[in-house]
Parts: C-alpha cells; sequence; structure tokens
C-alpha cells in the first residue's frame, strides 16, 4: 500500500462511478475497505460484459448451469463463447472453472493461461492456475501464480492464504509431490 494513493481517499470515495479497468486495478491496492471492495466488483462487472447480445446470454446461461451443478451444460455453454468470442477472456475464465470443478486441473490451467493472455492482471484466473497447481502438487508454480494474484489484488485473503500453504507444501515436498 502507497501513502498518498488518491484512489484510497474520502474524496474518491464520494466520486465512485464510470471508472476505467486500469482505474479500478489500482484501486484494488487502496487502503479503505469499501474501496477495494467497489474496484472489485467493478472488474468483474466489466469482465463479464462481453458486449455482444449472444455471447453475454451464454455467460448468464453457463453460469446458471454451474450453480445447478451441471457441469457439462456449463462446459458446453463456455466453449461455445470461446467459439464465438475467441477474445473475450471470461468465456476462458468461465471453463477454467467448470475444468476445475471437473478435476481437469491441466485443461483449466491452459484456460487460464487463455484468460491471463487476454487479461494479464485477472485476479480470478491467477488465483484459480494457482489452486489447480496445488491440486496437482506443483507447489512452486502454485506459490508463483498467488503471489502474481496478491501483487494485483493485495487484500485477496483467500490468495494469502493459499500462498502460505502451497509455501508450506514445498518447503515438506521440494516442490512436487511424490510419485505415486
Amino acid at each position: 500500500m502507497r501513502e498518498g494513493n488518491p484512489l484510497g481517499s474520502a474524496a474518491s470515495v464520494a466520486q465512485w462511478g464510470v471508472m476505467t479497468e486500469s482505474e479500478a486495478l489500482e484501486m484494488l491496492r487502496a487502503d479503505d475497505p469499501a474501496s477495494v471492495t467497489h474496484a472489485e466488483a467493478e472488474l468483474w462487472t466489466m469482465w463479464c460484459r462481453s458486449g455482444v447480445p449472444e455471447v453475454d446470454a451464454l455467460l448468464l446461461n453457463g453460469v446458471q448451469a454451474m450453480e445447478r451443478q451441471d457441469l457439462g451444460e456449463a462446459d458446453r455453454c463456455f466453449a461455445e463463447m470461446i467459439a464465438q468470442a475467441p477474445w473475450f477472456a471470461e468465456g476462458w475464465n468461465k471453463r477454467a472453472t467448470v475444468r476445475y470443478l471437473a478435476g481437469n486441473f491441466d485443461g483449466a490451467i491452459a484456460d487460464c493461461r487463455e484468460t491471463l493472455q487476454r487479461k494479464p492482471h485477472h485476479f480470478g484466473a491467477l488465483s484459480g492456475q494457482g489452486l489447480c497447481h496445488m491440486a496437482l502438487g506443483q507447489y512452486h508454480e502454485a506459490a508463483d501464480m498467488f503471489r502474481r494474484t496478491l501483487g494485483v489484488h493485495p487484500h485477496l485473503e483467500a490468495a494469502r492464504g493459499n500462498l502460505a500453504r502451497a509455501l508450506q507444501a514445498a518447503m515438506r515436498g521440494n516442490g512436487h509431490q511424490a510419485a505415486s
């Protein structure tokens, strides 16, 4: 956190309105928890809006399928999103989430990488990729992803806890699980 950050000031809170992605990313570093929460919500709103009605409908349908735990339907929706709008990072990110939930960690990592090519500061994809590396016993890689997550979103406590767990596991096992 930096002293004198105008984005963390009471004045900036009073002036919330439409902000750019860069402004929201900067606000994630604010000292004021309300500013951080607002910035995070703004980023997710930006990231989940493609501007193409058909693609946005697929996103909504895929999220609803995930909520019903219908991972097959969710995967179908997100794969169709990617086919229609490969430039839309959130299609890749949502499919990564479905793949993670289905235990396809390598596929999820590939989709996180696609997300990060399009949105390098996507803290959800950074953290999600870290979780995949954890699941695969790749603790050094996981720790790197959680550090990157915290570099973007220093107040993300889940990433901080996951970093601690990854470092602890890396120290126990030299960074990787023993082969079975």
